[in-house]
């Protein structure tokens, strides 16, 4: 078997998974945006990444509770503040509608900055030591994250990834030089955070550049492509 970090994702499965999904969804007009939408029902999200929303709205977390608590994440405290169990698993469904709401109100800012938390608070493979790491490693960390039908999508005795969710592609361009394309049902911005917190640890210079040439799910794609360079 291929050392964990070396391993492709198969194209042919998430070929198959896009179509199933495009199948499932109602795209509406053309260029609708793919944002928010489930690949799969029943996928769930560990408490620990969930709070990654009242992380990253910093001084703001009562506003973070509300939008969490309208999509019937978590509980409310005495304090009106959202109640997220960190050994819990939440509803993927309700996580991304919480995204959608914070998207069509505060906007791409604090979902790019949502995604600078996520480092903070989910889970990450040990084997992480330089930036072409880090960022490989966010696919494998997307999965351990996420399970179903009580069952973590990624397996570390054994290095199996199951579907269900997407990727976060890496290609290697160069040694100053990464390209990943996500598939996944994310919003952009929140991935282009997740990707920049990962490459800024090794690589404080690091820019992520989402490449507008490329298809986009706000335009209705099932992925989007970000350039990550350095100096």
């Amino acid at each position: 078997m291929a050392p964990l970090e070396s391993r492709a994702v198969a194209p042919r499965r998430v070929g198959r998974q896009f179509a199933e999904r495009a199948a499932r969804v109602s795209l509406g007009p053309k260029g609708a945006s793919m944002e928010y939408v489930p690949f799969e029902p029943g996928i769930e999200v560990n408490g620990q990444t969930v709070y990654a929303i009242v992380d990253g709205f910093r001084g703001f977390t009562l506003m973070a509770s509300e939008y969490l608590l309208k999509a019937g994440v978590g509980v409310p405290g005495p304090d009106k503040m959202v109640k997220i169990d960190p050994e819990a698993w939440y509803p993927q469904a309700a996580w991304l509608e919480a995204f959608k709401n914070i998207g069509g109100t505060v906007g791409d800012a604090v979902l790019f900055q949502i995604g600078l938390a996520i480092p903070r608070n989910a889970k990450f493979p040990p084997w992480v030591n330089d930036v072409h790491t880090a960022v490989k490693s966010i696919d494998v960390a997307y999965h351990m994250n996420h399970r179903k039908d009580g069952k973590e999508l990624f397996d570390p005795a054994t290095g199996e990834l199951r579907e269900g969710i997407g990727h976060y592609g890496y290609t290697r361009t160069g040694d100053r030089g990464i390209t990943a394309v996500c598939p996944n049902p994310y919003p952009c911005a929140f991935d282009r955070g997740i990707i920049t917190a990962m490459a800024q640890r090794f690589e404080r210079r690091a820019v992520v550049k989402h490449v507008e040439s490329q298809p986009c799910r706000k335009r209705g794609a099932m992925s989007c492509t970000y350039e990550v360079s350095w100096s």
